[in-house]
């Protein structure tokens, strides 16, 4: 499926998040709604438990809302199955962690070429794109080197060409900066940047002023409930 520029990639309509503790439920998200249109760059901020990962985690597909909808790329996901969600995930989606969660056995490549495998391409064309992102994100030549032996930023470089991988409608970052130091932070910026400028649609969530100034919108959240949308930039 192809996007028009300009059309939604994400639609949230009333969507609610609520967990059982104990004998209480406690709310997550409390009636949230808002959309993200392609080639968009926005942050959701807010203070520590004000439901920001929690809705990341609804708009990626790693969990269900208790009610209400989530849409992407004009697709419901919001109530798919286990084994749908997993498909849907890998092929239109790419993540980026504050922790990397990359493979230590595997070079910087093979970490690349792993949902690219997960996908079905074949091994000649996962290799020819592992290196054409590595190269993206200025890595070429560390296409041999297994995590342990690059610094927290080529880490975090290896993270971001691997969530694009498989060239998803949608990037989503959850404190992507958090374990970086402000120079290395702000070399993650600008990679976030040119991204986005290069027709990349991203959504980060984000403690990291310097980060969310960067981005084109802002979107405010507070007690499970966004109290500003922001405007696109």
């Amino acid at each position: 499926m192809s996007e028009l520029a300009g059309a939604p990639i994400v639609e949230v309509h009333d969507l609610v998040r609520e967990y059982r503790m104990g004998n209480e439920t406690v709310a997550a998200l409390k009636g949230v709604s808002f959309t993200v249109r392609q080639g968009e760059y926005a942050a959701i901020v807010g203070p520590s438990g004000c439901g920001k990962s929690t809705l990341l985690n609804l708009i990626g597909v790693i969990d269900r809302p208790t009610r209400g909808t989530v849409s992407i790329a004009g697709e419901r996901v919001d109530q798919l199955g286990d084994a749908r969600a997993t498909d849907f995930r890998l092929r239109r989606i790419g993540f980026v962690f504050q922790r990397f969660y990359l493979m230590p056995a595997l070079s910087a490549r093979e970490n690349i070429e792993l949902p690219l495998a997960e996908a079905g391409v074949k091994k000649s064309a996962r290799r020819d794109r592992a290196m054409t992102l590595l190269e993206y994100v200025g890595l070429a030549r560390r296409e041999r080197h297994r995590p342990s032996q690059l610094s927290g930023g080529e880490q975090q470089r290896v993270a971001i060409a691997r969530a694009l991988a498989n060239s998803p409608s949608l990037l989503l970052a959850d404190e992507p900066t958090g374990e970086l130091d402000a120079r290395t932070g702000a070399e993650m910026i600008a990679l976030f940047a040119r991204l986005n400028g290069d027709g990349t649609t991203i959504v980060v969530v984000t403690h990291d002023e310097v980060l969310a100034r960067a981005t084109k919108r802002v979107i405010h959240m507070r007690d499970g409930s966004i109290v500003d949308h922001g405007t696109a930039g």
